[in-house]
């Protein structure tokens, strides 16, 4: 082996162990688990977050192939697809949705964002647990449909009341109008019966505003 290739091994060599010294740093204080991968998909180190959300522990993690941990529980169709599929071609992937039901925690949603960093031949992996999110966002949904049916039925509720109280209001209004047309007809009577005792009180009148006379004579 020539000085000049071995001088290169060593130089890559550094550049892997810093930077797998920058990204343990950086993994570690993120919220997001994350795991860093060799070129073979064996995973060389996850963070606190990882082993927090997932229920792992360092010795049952680092050194195992990324669909062997878990006793095969990581050996998902869509992540073995993103990682031997998608990333070799585009070497960035972000925003990659995931649903899988693990034995010991249950259903997940996580969104993988991952990055293929050649110079180093490593992988970088970011799991983001979107589960409780989704599940609120399903709730919220539900209480919208809930909350549009009884918008809906109260509506129509009110829409059939408004129509009832127009009814009873025009009823109403009819009433009030007899009411008025049976008070003229009865202020109309009256004046008539009190023409009607004006023209007949004077019974000794001939007629031409003279009264007769009586002859005071006995026979």
């Amino acid at each position: 082996m020539n000085k000049e290739f071995e001088s290169k091994i060593m130089a890559d060599d550094n550049s892997r162990r810093n930077a797998l010294f920058f990204m343990d740093a950086l993994a570690d204080v993120a919220r997001e688990s994350f795991l860093i991968l060799d070129a073979d998909f064996r995973i060389i180190s996850a963070n606190r977050t990882f082993y927090k959300t997932f229920l792992f522990s360092p010795e049952q993690t680092e050194g195992l192939f990324v669909y062997d941990l878990g006793n095969g529980q990581w050996n998902i169709p869509e992540l073995m697809n993103l990682m031997k599929k998608i990333l070799p071609d585009k070497k960035i992937v972000r925003n990659y949705e995931v649903i899988h039901n693990f034995e010991m925690i249950g259903k997940k949603i996580m969104v993988l964002n991952a990055i293929q960093i050649d110079s180093a031949q490593l992988i970088i992996l970011a799991i983001e647990d979107i589960t409780a999110r989704k599940d609120l966002e399903e709730r919220f949904m539900e209480y919208n449909k809930i909350l549009e049916i009884t918008i809906l039925e109260k509506t129509k509720d009110l829409a059939g009341r408004i129509e009832e109280l127009e009814k009873i209001n025009k009823t109403m209004i009819g009433r009030e109008l007899k009411m008025v047309e049976l008070k003229n007809e009865i202020k109309n009577l009256k004046k008539k019966v009190k023409n009607g005792n004006g023209a007949n009180g004077n019974k000794g009148d001939n007629g031409n505003g003279k009264h007769l006379a009586h002859n005071g004579r006995n026979k």
